[in-house]
């Protein structure tokens, strides 16, 4: 059966090849992110997109517009994938860039889902990605402060959320990715080759975002094979 499946973050890495299967396999995409050329170059009919600033609140009032109209009132999975990395030591950090990220990171994160909920039914499936940097008692890394920080909120928050709506049947889980060979990598740790390609941790996310809310529901996942 086809869901419609809202993603953010599809600009680049994970996000993309997320969009690109999910629309392969015939499931209507929702592609949310700030730049939309490469989704656009796919031209796929199951792909709608949107360019969407987690930062801009009138954003999210055209997601739910197209939900209603488009979608006919109806989410089946949401997968918060979008997020924003600052490497920079913590004596250089200020207030201004810890709200950067965590207005992305996690503010983003909160308001999306907040907004899509009315539309999801009890078979619906939160899925949020954040890092292994955000899991208590994992190796952390300098530098990563702000970020690593705030993908431990979205931890937190997935978990709250399944309690909350734990009568409404639909289901929240977070994965903390290790790392994958993607762009935002090559940013924390330069020069670094990660064992796992985007496309192959895109094809696992799409897997368990569409089978995963059977098994778990307020459940952080690890899903690493290396440090970092």
């Amino acid at each position: 059966m086809n869901k419609n499946i809202i993603i953010t973050g599809t600009s680049r890495g994970i996000g993309f090849d997320l969009a690109r299967l999910f629309a392969n396999a015939g499931h209507q995409v929702l592609a949310l992110s700030r730049n939309t050329k490469a989704i656009q170059d796919l031209a796929s009919k199951n792909i709608k997109f949107m360019t969407f600033d987690l930062c801009d609140l009138e954003d999210y009032n055209r997601v739910e517009e197209f939900v209603q109209d488009v979608w006919n009132n109806k989410v089946d999975v949401l997968i918060n994938n979008a997020g924003v990395l600052l490497n920079k030591s913590f004596a250089e950090t200020t207030m201004n860039d810890f709200e950067m990220v965590y207005k992305t990171n996690v503010y983003g994160v909160a308001e999306l889902t907040r907004v899509v909920l009315p539309f999801m039914n009890n078979n619906s499936h939160v899925v949020t990605i954040s890092s292994m940097g955000g899991v208590q008692g994992s190796m952390k890394f300098p530098g990563l402060a702000a970020y690593s920080s705030s993908k431990g909120a979205v931890i937190t928050l997935t978990e709250l959320l399944a309690e909350e709506y734990k009568s409404s049947g639909i289901s929240f889980n977070v994965l903390a990715l290790g790392a994958v060979q993607t762009e935002m990598l090559e940013e924390a740790f330069p020069g670094y080759e990660a064992p796992i390609s985007s496309l192959e941790m895109a094809h696992y996310i799409v897997d368990f975002a569409l089978t995963g809310n059977k098994f778990y529901n307020g459940k952080l996942l690890q899903v690493s094979s290396s440090t970092p």
